[in-house]
């Protein structure tokens, strides 16, 4: 499995109505954290679960959910979480 694919299963948690993973490792290559194997990634997450919670709230829940995959697999990750009706 994909690093890619393996966000979008531990994001599955937060039940998102639409999720957008862009790698951007490719961009990054020489980069202290892409030597030690962690890729780069910009996430847009909908999720109900995110209504009426403030951004850290929501970054917070996020990382949560990838859990150990932001020790890793995961060195930068750029999140963009919004509630359905901010959209």
């Amino acid at each position: 499995m994909t690093t890619p694919q393996q966000i979008r299963a531990k994001l599955a948690a937060l039940e998102p109505e639409s999720l957008e993973i862009l790698d951007e490792s490719e961009k990054h290559v020489g980069h202290e954290g892409a030597k030690g194997g962690g890729g780069h990634y910009r996430l847009t997450i909908v999720s109900r679960r995110f209504a009426g919670k403030p951004v850290q709230a929501r970054h917070r829940m996020v990382y949560d959910a990838l859990g150990a995959m932001m020790k890793n697999e995961i060195h930068a990750l750029a999140i963009k979480a919004y509630a359905p009706d901010e959209i």
